[in-house]
């Protein structure tokens, strides 16, 4: 906003101008105070390995480098091209084909320099080039293969027909590219070897981007699609179908890694998904689950199809897609230019229709085409048509939109492998990459070991857990169950009722279960009030519409508001009642809800749900012994608040999604098991939560963390963590700075703005899953043991982190979950942290396994996703009001999270 123009209030922003100074004063200059710099903090170096727990052998998939070359250096340089007339090539793809006929071209004006090129302004060579700045020219002869501008079509075979080539604007078509390639920087091989004493810098990251660039340029010349650092070759026997025109496709993530135990190369099996090649029209209808080309949603398909590239026939040329035709392509007309009549050589322009042009002109056979879109391949304003079945998609192209339920459950069953066979897939795809030869690799004296590489690990005492009576529940192999076992703190099912959205089943006979499986566990489960059948006719009507006419019938016949519903749907994964339904109960009517999907229902699956309804409820299934007898080293002592934090984002492509942070908090100390959630909106794609502390006025915070502390201190006798231990989720290694500097600073400041003399002290944590480490047991079929704990050889050099796997790993192989210690101002010995973590993945609510990753990291997850399914509804509702207006820096603004009723705002509603 412009100072001078009046603010919402009509006042000019504008400051008054100084007062005239005296004629007998001499001003004086004020001293500028200097602003207090506050040092950032940094990630923590190790404080030493654990010892606890039965020491196992391990294998890892990192692979020992060596690196002989560690006096030379990496030159890098910029690289730019230009078209004749100057104008910078901007296709994608284009820079390898050039690099490589400069390559080709002029290799003794290069003194034989092999590069390291990135496809795109960077390039890294091993020792300099001849000179700091070089030019060059070359002629590509494909360069233009699928530029083919001008509403006209490509001519017969190989070559445009003469009025397209005429049409085509010259410079547009050029072949002849300039290249130049200019001194940037200069980086000493030595600083990997510094890095791997812990002594990181930006030359030693660089130095490992060009080892990294090297590996995908490696791939790129294999004719590999590249995805960061992992590579997927056109093989066929590589893809499996995972429904809706989906392909999900196998390959390879390789990169280098500095480790305590020196370079290594970690190489992994990675999946991405591809559209399936071939006719445009097969995939549209895989897509859209439809029968013919017909029944199409052309406006869908439109979306889908935007920017794929696509080969037609018969002249096999590449094109990539800019939209489609208006109308079908037997009226879809263009400016044909054709020799005239009379034989005197002049041109005359006449209007035909795309269909009769390619029947008619260029003899082709159309069976379908005639009633369907045109493809556009051109401009916006000029636009250049195909018939849709002269159009195949090209393999090997990404498809970035979100998977359905459907196809995620397929692909995950479809891409999983056990230990043993991801291990030979492993080793074979070290022997096919031959990374010995390349020649870029070898000049840095770059050298791979064909060894999984051994570690030590060692398997930690399960946790002892307790159970309803004061009996002991042992876990085994990171298993366990309720048999014949009342829960620790069994809630009561009462003033309830259950609402059937239309689901099929015996309503009477699985209440009637219900409260049989609730008494063996301890639960009383009182006769419900009443069954709400859905009134037929609304079954198809907008969701929110079908748990509004709900709740008129519940609130018409029950005699007070329930405390509790229990509600059937028809499907049993993505209902879209879902959202509406939850979001009615917990924000409007403070109710707690369950919902269940009666397909296939047994004793088991009871049992599962009654877990679930007992922790919404208030109760808990069991408890770590240690809570109970107080003795969980520097937890149990000292009043600790353990938070589990994550930001979820839409989807790929939904830019404007807003993303939602979830912050879960342990109540109730000396407790660990029991959590509440707070959950709020942020711009889309931020990932730093931004509403941690949130200073309204002088006395006013309304972050989350204020929310938080309160709620810690009245659940925990009135008393304020002196500990915090913070668990962050999602985060990649550059941003581990941010944490501790922006969040954790927020989080300090809300603290402070509470109390000003209150410091407690914080240990922070950041969890990851998204990595490519994987561990195997030598000579042994199965998943490592749960339990087991890395925390040497394949870890960071210098920093504290361990990877834990606390799960039992019972279908492909088990990722376990590598944990960084950012921040302890507590002083936890590296067993006892181990030992924490490992025991908060036994509380666990839900489940009655140790799952992989924390439970208050996975609490977020749960909150976030369900508050998102919120959010999703109110979008297709557009009932949102604060959609309306924009956010301070102007963009859109981003909708508020409907607030939870007081009565369930500190339940687990989100188990």
């Amino acid at each position: 906003m412009d100072p001078s123009e009046p603010n919402g209030n009509g006042v000019s922003e504008e400051l008054p101008p100084p007062p005239p100074v005296p004629p007998n004063v001499t001003p004086l200059k004020a001293e500028s105070e200097q602003p207090i710099k506050k040092a950032l903090l940094v990630p923590m170096a190790r404080r030493g390995v654990g010892s606890r727990g039965n020491k196992i052998p391990v294998l890892t998939n990192h692979f020992q480098v060596k690196v002989t070359n560690s006096e030379g250096y990496f030159f890098h340089y910029s690289v730019a091209l230009f078209y004749e007339d100057d104008r910078p090539v901007e296709g994608k793809g284009i820079g390898r084909k050039v690099l490589d006929r400069v390559q080709d071209t002029y290799g003794s004006e290069l003194a034989g320099k092999q590069f390291a090129y990135d496809g795109e302004k960077t390039l890294f060579t091993v020792g300099p080039l001849p000179r700091n700045k070089l030019e060059f020219t070359v002629v590509l002869e494909d360069v233009t293969s699928n530029r083919n501008n001008g509403n006209g079509s490509p001519g017969k075979h190989d070559s445009p027909n003469e009025s397209d080539k005429k049409r085509m604007r010259r410079p547009y078509n050029s072949k002849t590219i300039k290249v130049e390639i200019s001194f940037a920087a200069k980086i000493p091989i030595q600083a990997i070897a510094n890095a791997l004493r812990g002594q990181e810098s930006e030359n030693s990251q660089e130095a490992l981007r060009v080892l990294d660039i090297i590996l995908r340029q490696h791939a790129a010349k294999q004719g590999c699609l590249l995805v960061r650092q992992s590579f997927f070759h056109n093989d066929v026997d590589n893809f499996t179908d995972v429904g809706g025109g989906v392909l999900g496709c196998r390959g390879f993530h390789s990169s280098f890694r500095t480790t305590q135990s020196g370079l290594s190369l970690n190489i992994d099996v990675s999946t991405t998904m591809i559209v399936r090649p071939g006719p445009v029209v097969d995939f549209l209808i895989a897509n859209q689950n439809v029968k013919d080309p017909f029944s199409i949603d052309w406006a869908k398909a439109k979306r889908v199809l935007k920017n794929l590239r696509i080969r037609t026939s018969p002249t096999n040329q590449e094109f990539k897609i800019t939209g489609l035709s208006e109308r079908p392509c037997k009226d879809q007309t263009f400016t044909l230019k054709q020799k005239g009549k009379h034989g005197d050589g002049e041109c005359e322009t006449v209007e035909v229709t795309v269909y009769d042009y390619f029947v008619n002109q260029r003899n082709m056979d159309l069976r379908y085409s005639a009633d369907l879109p045109c493809i556009n391949v051109g401009k916006p304003k000029r636009p250049t048509y195909f018939p849709i079945e002269l159009c195949s998609l090209v393999s090997l192209q990404r498809y970035t939109k979100a998977l359905s339920t459907f196809q995620r459950a397929s692909l995950v069953e479809k891409s999983r492998q056990k230990p043993q066979e991801r291990m030979s897939v492993l080793r074979n795809a070290l022997k096919i990459n031959n990374y010995d030869a390349e020649p870029m690799l070898r000049s840095c004296g770059v050298s791979i070991n064909s060894n999984f590489t051994q570690v030590d690990g060692r398997v930690l005492p399960t946790p002892k857990l307790k159970v309803g009576n004061g009996e002991d529940l042992y876990a085994r192999n990171g298993r366990w169950n309720f048999n014949n076992k009342k829960l620790i703190e069994a809630s009561k099912i009462e003033q309830w009722a259950v609402v059937n959205f239309s689901a099929r089943c015996d309503v009477r006979a699985l209440i009637r279960d219900l409260i049989k499986v609730g008494d063996m566990k301890g639960i009383s489960v009182e006769p419900p009030f009443d069954v709400f059948e859905e009134n037929p006719q609304f079954r198809r009507a907008p969701p929110h519409v079908r748990v509004e006419k709900m709740f008129e019938e519940i609130q018409g016949k029950l005699p007070g508001p329930p405390k509790f519903l229990l509600c059937l749907l028809p499907e049993r994964k993505n209902c879209d009642v879902y959202g509406p339904w939850k979001r009615k109960n917990l924000s409007e009517f403070g109710v707690v809800t369950q919902c269940l999907s009666p397909t296939r229902i047994n004793d088991q699956y009871l049992t599962n749900v009654m877990l679930k309804i007992n922790a919404k409820l208030g109760g808990l299934n069991s408890m770590l012994a240690g809570e109970l007898a107080s003795t969980i080293p520097l937890v149990s002592k000292v009043p600790t608040l353990i938070l589990g934090m994550d930001v979820s984002h839409g989807s790929p492509g939904q830019s404007d999604v807003p993303s939602i942070a979830a912050v879960v908090s342990s109540r109730q100390w000396p407790q660990i098991s029991r959590y509440r959630a707070c959950v709020r909106t942020q711009s889309p794609r931020v990932e730093m939560i931004d509403s941690l502390f949130k200073r309204v006025s002088d006395t006013e915070d309304d972050g989350i963390i204020r929310e938080v502390l309160l709620d810690f201190y009245t659940s925990s006798g009135k008393r304020k963590p002196d500990q915090i231990i913070i668990f962050r989720d999602g985060v990649s290694e550059s941003q581990f700075n941010q944490v501790l500097n922006i969040e954790l600073s927020q989080i300090i400041e809300a603290c402070k703005f509470l109390d000003e003399k209150w410091s407690p002290k914080f240990v922070v944590i950041v969890a990851q899953k998204n990595h490519h480490t994987k561990f195997f047991q030598p000579n042994s079929p199965d998943n490592v043991q749960p339990g087991t704990v890395i925390d040497n050889k394949v870890c960071h050099p210098r920093n504290y982190d361990f990877y834990l796997c606390a799960q039992a790993g019972m279908i492909g192989t088990t990722r376990p979950t590598h944990y960084h210690v950012l921040l302890d101002e507590v002083g936890f010995s590296p067993d006892d942290l181990q030992e924490l973590v490992h025991s908060l993945s036994y509380v666990y609510q839900r489940s009655t396994t140790a799952i992989s990753i924390v439970a208050p990291i996975c609490y977020a997850h749960l909150a976030a996703s369900q508050l998102g399914q919120w959010m999703k509804f109110e979008e297709a509702s557009e009932t949102s009001s604060s959609h309306n207006g924009t956010a301070p820096g102007g963009g859109p603004a981003v909708p508020q999270m409907p607030k939870l009723k007081e009565n369930v705002r500190n339940s687990m509603f989100f188990v």
